[in-house]
């Protein structure tokens, strides 16, 4: 990069402290929920996945509702939230796991970068899973993410390291 370059980057990702206050919100309601008292109805949380526990699919289903409400109140895009197929668990139970999208796929990734770079005179490369765009003019850099902001992406993008 030279010296005069500016640079920022376009990452997908989620809060997970705001995944965790979520999760801790929907087990706060979970807990207090009349009709949900005498179920089996669990969150589990590990590293970016929830599982969910319910003994058959309406309390399934009371149970995705509580977790995706509480997801989208703290802030966490749907577009990232990927839910798997049910399937049975122990006893007479059944799972479902809640999968959180992060980082911009390869092939995401080059459309994105060919796009910015045919609207706007910018360098734009693939890092991993992040876009890095970078320029001499600032201008070009705020043009770039004014055009992102106003694609219809189908993850969510936010906008780091801007120097």
């Amino acid at each position: 990069m030279a010296a005069a370059e500016s640079s920022f980057d376009i990452v997908s990702r989620v809060d997970m402290m705001e995944l965790k206050n979520a999760v801790s919100q929907a087990e706060k309601e979970l807990s207090n929920r009349y009709d949900l008292k005498s179920t089996k109805a669990e969150i589990q949380f590990e590293k970016d996945e929830l599982t969910l526990v319910a003994d058959d699919d309406f309390v399934m289903d009371q149970l995705e509702s509580i977790i995706f409400s509480k997801l989208l109140k703290r802030g966490i895009d749907a577009r990232q939230i990927s839910w798997t197929k049910r399937e049975p668990a122990a006893g007479i139970t059944i799972k479902q796991k809640l999968e959180l999208k992060v980082g911009i796929p390869q092939d995401k990734a080059k459309a994105l970068t060919k796009q910015i770079r045919d609207a706007i005179k910018v360098n734009a490369q693939i890092q991993g899973d992040e876009v890095r765009v970078s320029s001499k003019s600032r201008d070009d850099l705020q043009k770039a993410i004014t055009f992102v902001k106003g694609l219809e992406l189908d993850y969510p993008v936010d906008f780091v390291n801007y120097r």
